[in-house]
């Protein structure tokens, strides 16, 4: 944008998203070309460059929140999109059941079993067509052999069932991985295995047993649940709170009430208490505020229309910090796909 300058209400109306008591108003962005007079809005670069900005504001071991500014609602629900339903990893797909005398039938488990997130680096396999056969390079292999039997080491009396047989239970910890061909060599520093140890799949008593072959596959999110590579992934607008007239004494502590803890301060100002709001991402937008009559004309809601605060809960296959950058491949990969097409309609036309 440049050349002529948009009054402040207009240019709230284009960069905010307004929250009033019974509805929400300008949440449908507008920046397409010439929709303001002496303003080309056209897409550049450099402008691009300049407002655009990613901000990690908490990473752990299965999670990331981080701060998206600059970009559409559009793109960044793309990205949401894609890592939920496009980034690929690996997932049990085929179970072959040579017995199974569980009280859960072999349909169920099979599918308890795929549900099972596995610690496999998707990028070293191939996608398998369904007329392929397994190899090395689409497949990993994994057995399942467990039996219960009465412990004859447990007290008289006992009722406990995890000291009064062997095998009671049987979780993901007994999935043993079975490497072909190079795998072993390949991942023998990270060996193929269950991302969690502790993942109950089934409970035995004495003379039951299971025993399955199981074969992983590389598939996407948009086929199955299964092979989403996050347990979540969500976005939401940050939330703006702009006090248009001082809010003191009593009114300043009930104005803080209608807030979650550490949104409003109250601080001393001139001799007086006054309303201070100090961390509005924290806020949850539940219009409180708006149902009290002293605040009215007070306070202004909205919501920053191109800052996005992104959380991104991994299933553990790949490490929070990766998932996002995986995703704008992805995309890049798609904006590659279109390209050639798009060059090819606009040149006959």
């Amino acid at each position: 944008m440049s050349d002529a300058q948009l009054p402040d209400n207009v240019e709230l109306l284009r960069t905010r998203v307004f929250i009033e008591r019974d509805r929400v108003f300008s949440a449908s962005g507008n920046d397409y070309p010439h929709q303001y007079p002496g303003i080309s809005n056209a897409w550049d670069l450099e402008s691009f460059k300049k407002n655009f900005s990613i901000k990690i504001n908490r990473l752990s071991d299965h999670s990331i929140e981080f701060d998206l500014k600059g970009v559409d609602a559009s793109i960044a629900n793309a990205f949401r999109r894609i890592l939920i339903a496009e980034v690929p990893t690996m997932a049990i797909e085929k179970v072959y059941v040579m017995n199974n005398t569980s009280i859960i039938q072999d349909e169920v488990l099979a599918h308890r079993l795929g549900l099972v997130p596995i610690l496999a680096d998707p990028s070293a396999f191939e996608f398998k067509a369904e007329e392929d056969g397994p190899t090395d390079l689409n497949t990993i292999v994994f057995k399942l052999k467990v039996k219960c039997e009465r412990n004859p080491n447990a007290a008289a009396g006992e009722t406990d069932p995890l000291k009064l047989y062997k095998n009671s239970n049987v979780y993901s910890k007994d999935l043993v991985w079975e490497p072909k061909g190079d795998q072993e060599e390949k991942f023998g520093d990270q060996p193929i295995r269950p991302v969690h140890d502790d993942i109950l799949l089934a409970k035995l008593r004495p003379g039951q047993e299971i025993d399955m072959e199981l074969h992983c596959h590389k598939g996407q999110g948009k086929t199955h649940a299964k092979w989403s590579p996050v347990a979540t992934a969500s976005y939401r607008l940050l939330p703006e709170i702009t006090i248009l007239e001082p809010i003191t004494g009593d009114d300043a502590y009930k104005f803080q009430k209608c807030f979650a803890p550490g949104v409003v301060d109250v601080v001393k100002k001139n001799g007086q208490m006054v309303a201070k709001v100090v961390n509005p991402r924290k806020d949850t937008v539940s219009r409180e505020v708006l149902r009290h009559k002293e605040f009215e004309n007070k306070v202004r809601l909205t919501r920053v229309r191109d800052h996005f605060i992104f959380n991104i809960e991994t299933s553990g296959i790949i490490p929070a910090q990766d998932l996002f950058g995986m995703a704008i491949n992805v995309l890049i990969e798609k904006i590659k796909t279109i390209q050639p097409a798009l060059a090819s309609a606009t040149s006959a036309a």
